[in-house]
């Protein structure tokens, strides 16, 4: 294999970016007596990985018994109306709670509004009178000349 390749690949390898037949050439190249010298100090890594490739355990495993989870269905039915319980309660208690005094505040400004509203539908039917009196003044104008 070309050094160059190898330098390559050996660039790729330490961004991650190999694939496991890249990785294997590598691994070859490595383990092989015909290193290039300015590529020796990565021959333990390989040797290494080709080391620990080959080990395999003796010991023998016993994965546990899987366990059947029963669901209880009203579970879920609880936390749902204990879930509802506290919004409504939340709400219920987060409405703002009026004094007497902004009671009886709150009601004068309704009287005030009233008043206020009756003023002016009176104001409005005056201005509409004095539109008849405009017209008049314009019409005796045009006569008066």
């Amino acid at each position: 294999m070309e050094l160059a390749e190898i330098e390559k690949l050996l660039a790729l390898y330490f961004e991650g970016a190999t694939d496991l037949k890249e990785e294997e050439i590598l691994l070859n190249y490595f383990n092989n007596e015909n290193v290039a010298d300015h590529l020796l100090q990565y021959k333990p890594i390989f040797v290494g990985l080709a080391a620990a490739k080959k080990v395999q355990s003796k010991r023998e495993f016993q994965l546990p018994a899987e366990k059947l989870k029963v669901v209880k269905s009203w579970w879920y039915s609880a936390a749902a109306v204990v879930v509802v319980a506290i919004g409504v309660g939340s709400l219920y208690f987060s409405q703002p709670q009026m004094t007497q005094e902004e009671k009886e505040a709150l009601a004068a400004f309704e009287d005030s509004k009233a008043a206020l509203l009756f003023l002016s539908e009176n104001f409005n039917k005056g201005a509409k009178q004095l539109s008849f009196v405009d017209e008049f003044t314009i019409t005796k104008n045009k006569i008066m000349k």
